[in-house]
């Protein structure tokens, strides 16, 4: 059965579903590996590698392609182009793979796949690129957008937007850290008890662990396979969440019997570090639009085993009556461009266009409008996103202090991959007058 698909056909496929197919790269790399568990944990890491290595680097890879392929990328067959954009990867990113090997591997599938009569193109491509690699120029600083652009994979209009509010330096931080390995970041739950023997159950189970300095109980985990054959894992010792994302129930810091809402809850990671945080008492209740997303707040909150969290399912743009001003905190951690975590999903760069972020813009400030409303006086309201982008950020805290001026800015903090740790994220805190 394990031969019965090579590891570069999955490859293939994968790529096909996220770029011809508009599947979310990680929803179609989990349903792939889930798929074929059987495969071992060494043919695994190289089907990621090679997916996630290829959506990160694709804007330099087709700009190498149209300069050695007499059919530039966009006239190419969706197979043929996604065959020629994994293999260039491996030849440049990954020196454990002969040229050779990588030729042969993508001449077998194209083969495979029914374009026998395009054998010949993709191996004189490749073979081209192979023969003239020290001499692939890419784009100087004198082009500063060409630049940021090809070398760090980002489309124009994204550099752009960013160079108006950021110098090219910057720009270009956040666009190495973007390709930069991603470590697995987990935050220990309690429950896991001491941390020298919590870590000793991770390596037990051949896990590499290193502690994060910055903040306790924080931990980069590798060397693994996927997280569901950690015991670990299972038992709910620990929960996969970024160091930015974490800050959120930092900057809550709830009381002992506090009322949380999380009005876009979905994984559940801060709802439950939130409910960690209360101590057994109080209440997070975790909302999400869809019985799906619901489901996946439930599966998390069983494994962490607290009882001071529930999750149910709620439109955060239609108000809930009998929320209004009930809640000590509301999370509104919203949908938006999620341009801060291209670091791990790669693909959000080809996915976002300026006018989808209009589009969440005014769903951003549709829904901070109605769950506003949930604040007690004296409450707290933390609106946050993932992304990196300041009309989503900073000018929509603004536009919702001139709207609501009885809620009061305490702070709030743009975080910048590669200039702050974790990944980047946008957090502003409101405090509710008290008129009691």
């Amino acid at each position: 059965m394990a031969s019965s698909v090579s590891s570069r056909e999955l490859i293939l496929e994968t790529l096909l579903m996220i770029t011809r197919d508009g599947q979310y790269s990680h929803i179609a790399l989990k349903n792939v590996l889930d798929q074929y568990q059987y495969l071992d944990k060494k043919e695994r890491a190289f089907i990621t590698r090679v997916v996630n290595g290829t959506l990160e680097h694709m804007v330099e890879i087709d700009a190498i392609l149209n300069r050695f392929s007499k059919v530039k990328v966009n006239k190419m067959k969706p197979v043929i182009r996604t065959i020629l954009r994994s293999s260039v990867y491996q030849m440049r990113y990954m020196d454990s793979v002969p040229d050779r090997a990588v030729c042969n591997e993508a001449v077998k599938v194209a083969a495979k796949r029914g374009f026998v009569n395009l054998k010949g193109f993709v191996n004189g491509v490749l073979r081209t690129i192979s023969r003239n690699r020290e001499d692939i120029q890419l784009p100087d600083k004198t082009d500063m957008v060409a630049y940021l652009s090809i070398v760090y994979s980002l489309p124009e209009w994204l550099v752009k937007q960013w160079l108006a509010v950021y110098d090219a330096d910057t720009v270009e931080t956040m666009g190495k850290a973007f390709l930069e390995n991603k470590k697995t970041t987990i935050r220990k739950s309690p429950k896991a008890g001491d941390t020298t023997e919590f870590v000793k159950r991770l390596e037990t189970e051949g896990v590499i662990v290193e502690p994060e300095t910055q903040m306790k109980d924080v931990f980069y985990i590798s060397g693994y396979d996927y997280l569901e054959k950690l015991q670990t894992f299972r038992n709910g010792e620990f929960y996969v969440q970024d160091i930015s994302s974490m800050q959120v129930a930092e900057w809550a810091d709830p009381k002992a019997g506090d009322v949380i809402i999380d009005v876009c809850a979905a994984p559940g990671g801060k709802s439950i570090h939130l409910a960690e945080k209360l101590d057994g008492t109080g209440m997070v209740e975790a909302r999400d639009l869809t019985e799906y997303k619901v489901e996946l707040l439930q599966e998390n909150i069983e494994r962490s085993g607290l009882t001071n969290i529930c999750a149910r399912v709620q439109d955060a743009t239609v108000k809930d009556p009998e929320s209004v001003g009930n809640a000590d905190i509301v999370i509104a951690d919203l949908p938006c461009s999620g341009l801060g975590i291209l670091g791990r999903k790669p693909d959000l760069r080809y996915k976002m266009t300026p006018k989808m972020q209009e589009e969440l813009v005014k769903l951003q400030r549709e829904i901070l409008k109605v769950v506003c409303e949930y604040v007690k006086p004296g409450g707290k309201l933390l609106y946050s996103t993932c992304t990196i982008h300041k009309a989503e950020n900073e000018d929509n805290t603004a536009w919702f202090q001139k709207e609501h001026p009885e809620f009061h800015l305490q702070k709030e903090k743009q975080i910048l991959p590669g200039i702050d740790i974790g990944d980047g994220f946008y957090i502003a805190m409101f405090q509710r007058e008290n008129h009691e």
